[in-house]
């Protein structure tokens, strides 16, 4: 009889980490990073959160919900009009700040300026998501001078500039190859691998045959030694996979999620906090790393 093996355990080399005064062992946990969006324009939710009191109200909601990470953004990847780096802190320092004082989850903020991210590790944010792969070399002296991690993700684009029909020679060895490079420059600037994440940007310059097979090749990616982030949540390859439409989509989200997490992922990028954090919950314990919350059937 044939056995089929385990998950993924992908070689971190310092899976313990301590982000934001919270201890993680990515070698036997996930953390679920919540999404919440200061924007007018952002291509989930359309600007629900875009009010302070909204997105405040959202952010201290995700960390009761059992998020572990709450991401907050003021600029979409998506193309649009530039923003100045004066009103993207003014869209996201106060949600920091008043998150920071509600509670003690760990914050991370979504951008690519060395502006945005200086003010908001001042305020209490731990983690800088930079989904443009350290566009600007500034942003990577900032991080290193603070105690923050940095997400380093694989796109091709400028800021909000189109990228139409990308095209990859192989997109798992291209994808690899980009973040390996763009994790050692990280390292040449001063920021230590205990503080370095790498995503392969889901859907970012990449169509939905690409984002599939690059979601079957996370292990080339975990291979770099570096946590995975996968923000797959609500992405428009799990709408083209399955014909739904962004409201419908959170089936196909948490398959992509655990999937991810099976072939080497440890932190997942997500808009429904609590349906993520008992699937990734589950995970762990089907995987042996988290125990019931309780036993009594069939005892």
């Amino acid at each position: 009889m044939t056995v089929a093996p385990g998950p993924y355990l992908p070689p971190i080399a310092e899976p313990v980490r301590m982000i934001g005064g919270h201890r993680f062992d990515f070698s036997r946990q996930i953390a679920v990073m919540a999404v919440i969006n200061r924007t007018p324009d952002s291509f989930y939710d359309q600007g629900r959160t875009f009010a302070l009191d909204r997105a405040v109200a959202a952010a201290v909601q995700a960390a009761a919900d059992g998020a572990d990470w709450v991401d907050i953004g003021g600029v979409p990847f998506a193309p649009g009009p530039e923003l100045s780096a004066a009103d993207e802190t003014e869209r996201v320092l106060p949600v920091v700040e008043a998150l920071a004082a509600a509670s003690d989850v760990v914050i991370s903020v979504d951008t690519f300026r060395p502006e945005v991210a200086a003010a908001v590790i001042a305020a209490g944010a731990s983690v800088i998501n930079d989904t443009t792969g350290i566009h600007d070399p500034r942003l990577a002296d900032v991080v290193a001078d603070s105690e923050a991690t940095l997400v380093i993700t694989h796109s091709l684009a400028a800021p909000r500039q189109p990228f139409p029909r990308p095209q990859y020679g192989d997109v798992g060895r291209d994808v690899a190859g980009h973040l390996a490079a763009r994790a050692d420059f990280a390292l040449a600037r001063g920021i230590p691998a205990s503080r370095i994440i790498v995503d392969p940007g889901h859907d970012l310059n990449k169509n939905t045959l690409h984002t599939l097979e690059l979601t079957r090749r996370l292990p080339e990616i975990a291979a770099l030694g570096y946590p995975v982030l996968a923000a797959v949540s609500n992405k428009d390859f799990v709408g083209e996979t399955l014909d739904r439409p962004k409201a419908e989509r959170l089936a196909g989200s948490l398959a992509a999620a655990t999937a991810s997490v099976l072939l080497g992922a440890r932190i997942v990028r997500m808009h429904d906090v609590p349906a993520s954090v008992d699937a990734m919950r589950m995970l762990e314990a089907i995987l042996g790393w988290r125990m019931p919350a309780y036993t009594r059937h069939n005892l």
